[in-house]
């Protein structure tokens, strides 16, 4: 696993970690339930996933209780060795706190074949190394998140498959990726953990040459060489924020509002409760139009 580290921002009142651990947690209900203490405790909201085979979360609260976090996970010998990446906010980001307690931290669906990123996974490269590789002739670069999420932002020339969950890669990947298995593979998400897993996937289907970005987007961005570059659009985030900047060397947009097709990075949801399907919409169209991302759902009678 990586080494322990801190990727921080300019400090302000409040902080947002993000992390994750691929670790043995013997008792997930009572692991889960510390957590729920000591978050509670400090004052921190977001959402937190237990499981067997580690933690997966993000948090946010006041830049005290967020480092009183990060001291107590650095002291349980089980999540010692956890990076955490931070940013700085000037509050919460997150409505309440949600620790969960599920049989994978991420999920590939793949059962008893499940991957093991501590025994199976691509070479991590570091920003730099990243950087580099994407420029190699005959790279083949694949987007790991949700289309939602690269909708918004992804790296230049980025397979980025049409995928609602990240369950469904397994498929789509055997269907999609061809039989050239010696091709340069280079995968990336958000913070990492799900490309741990889909690198590790792909080396079981036999690619051999296969690699992750270390610490995903996020780390990407604070990279203080590579400065996002190449990154289009802003980063998905599950929380308040919904998009961050990545890009501090060669930004742009990528994403248009639905109707009138202008540059925009406003994500909102259908008003349509029984589609709320993400969609761009700039202000004036919401206006003009409303909040729907069809006429169908516009034509639809509210829920009662």
């Amino acid at each position: 696993m990586p080494d322990h580290h801190r990727t921080t921002t300019t400090e302000l009142p409040f902080q947002i970690l993000l992390y994750y651990l691929y670790t043995p947690i013997a008792d997930p209900e009572a692991f889960a339930e510390e957590q729920r203490l000591l978050c509670d405790r400090l004052g921190l909201l977001g959402r937190i996933i237990v499981a067997g085979e580690g933690i997966n979360g993000t948090v946010s609260g006041e830049t005290g209780a967020t480092g009183e976090y990060i001291e107590a996970m650095q002291a349980d010998p089980r999540t010692a060795a956890m990076p955490f990446k931070i940013d700085s906010a000037q509050g919460h980001v997150f409505e309440k706190l949600s620790v969960k307690v599920r049989t994978e931290i991420v999920s590939l669906n793949l059962g008893a074949a499940d991957v093991d990123p501590n025994q199976l996974s691509g070479r991590r490269l570091s920003p730099v190394g990243f950087r580099e590789a994407m420029r190699e002739e005959g790279a083949l670069l694949i987007d790991g998140r949700n289309n939602y999420e690269s909708d918004l932002g992804r790296f230049k020339g980025a397979l980025c498959p049409d995928l609602d969950n990240f369950r469904e890669f397994p498929e789509w990947a055997r269907e999609h990726l061809g039989a050239d298995k010696d091709r340069p593979v280079l995968t990336y998400c958000t913070g990492g953990v799900r490309c741990e897993k889909l690198s590790g996937f792909l080396l079981k289907e036999g690619f051999r040459n296969v690699a992750q970005l270390e610490g995903g987007i996020v780390s990407y961005g604070k990279d203080p060489e590579v400065r996002g570059e190449d990154f289009e659009g802003q980063c998905y985030v599950f929380d308040e924020r919904i998009g961050v900047q990545v890009n501090r060397a060669n930004p742009s947009v990528v994403a248009a509002c639905r109707e009138c097709g202008v540059a925009s990075e406003r994500y909102v949801n259908c008003a349509h409760s029984p589609c709320n399907r993400r969609i761009f919409l700039c202000v004036t169209c919401q206006a003009t139009a409303g909040r729907f991302c069809s006429a169908a759902c516009r034509s639809e009678p509210a829920p009662a």
